[in-house]
């Protein structure tokens, strides 16, 4: 299966991917409405607490492991590459929605499943 979600790991309650406007969604189409979404802020879900940094940095922890990577923006889509414990879950470019405080990221350029994520 291939790595989905920002964490990509199967065991972080992946469903199916949505259309964009589904559930009052909408794109996130540039870096630095991105950037203005997860500066200085966590990204949580039960067991996951992220920070995805303007330099481009992801750090922090899912399910007691340490997850690390970078990441950048390459044209409407987060591409992020990714270790979560001691696998190398590889490169992903993502497909990046809001609906207020949730961040939806849709792997495979939002062709495939997605994680929703609170921003706090």
């Amino acid at each position: 299966m291939k790595c989905a979600t920002l964490l990509a790991a199967a065991a972080l309650a992946v469903t199916a991917a949505a259309p964009a406007s589904a559930e009052g969604f909408r794109a996130v189409e540039s870096r630095s409405g991105f950037v203005s979404l997860v500066d200085g802020k966590s990204l949580k879900r039960l067991g996951i607490n992220l920070a995805v940094t303007p330099g481009g940095e992801i750090r922090g922890q899912a399910f007691g492991k340490r997850v690390t990577g970078a990441w950048r923006w390459d044209g409407r889509y987060f591409c992020r590459d990714l270790k979560f414990g001691t696998r190398d879950l590889g490169p992903n470019c993502q497909l990046v929605l809001v609906n207020g405080r949730t961040v939806r990221f849709v792997a495979d350029k939002g062709t495939s499943q997605h994680a929703d994520l609170r921003i706090e």
